[in-house]
């Protein structure tokens, strides 16, 4: 007979869970990770400029073109940023405000014409990249990262 779910969960180390997967990176990878979201999330919401305008979308617009599918694709892959800054050790809420942006856009974008000019609008994975850049530089320390001092040197 299989063993219930409760013993198997009170049997887990919660320790050694945590430390495989959040903010399991080494020391200085952080800003090689922040990098790679930080690319993704411009191909997502800001990669092509319409031609004599200034409007910028990305990828994710293109992809909401194909109704339901499309939306579903650019979800799926723009989640992964919320992977990566899970990974990061972002905490909980910070994780769960990322995932809210992200639904919103995922969900609205799935309306036709509606959703495909709010995909336009609506950045949600710039959002979620700024959202992390700035709790990493408010909280540097739990990433890895030396704060940095901005500061101008004479020699005389």
């Amino acid at each position: 007979m299989a063993e219930p779910m409760s013993t198997m969960f009170e049997r887990m180390d919660r320790s050694s869970f945590e430390g495989r997967f959040a903010g399991s990176l080494p020391a200085g990878d952080f800003d090689e990770s922040f990098a790679r979201i930080e690319a993704l999330a411009k191909i997502l919401d800001s990669a092509i400029r319409i031609p004599g305008t200034k409007v910028v979308m990305g990828v994710d617009a293109v992809l909401g073109l194909v109704p339901v599918i499309g939306d579903v694709i650019s979800g799926a892959i723009a989640s992964y940023i919320i992977w990566e800054a899970r990974r990061l050790g972002a905490p909980r809420w910070l994780i769960a405000r990322m995932a809210m942006n992200t639904a919103l856009d995922t969900a609205v974008g799935g309306i036709p014409i509606f959703g495909d000019m709010f995909d336009v609008a609506y950045k949600s994975n710039l959002k979620n990249v700024a959202l992390l850049k700035r709790h990493a530089d408010k909280h540097g320390h739990r990433y890895g990262r030396r704060p940095t001092i901005d500061a101008t040197y004479t020699v005389g």
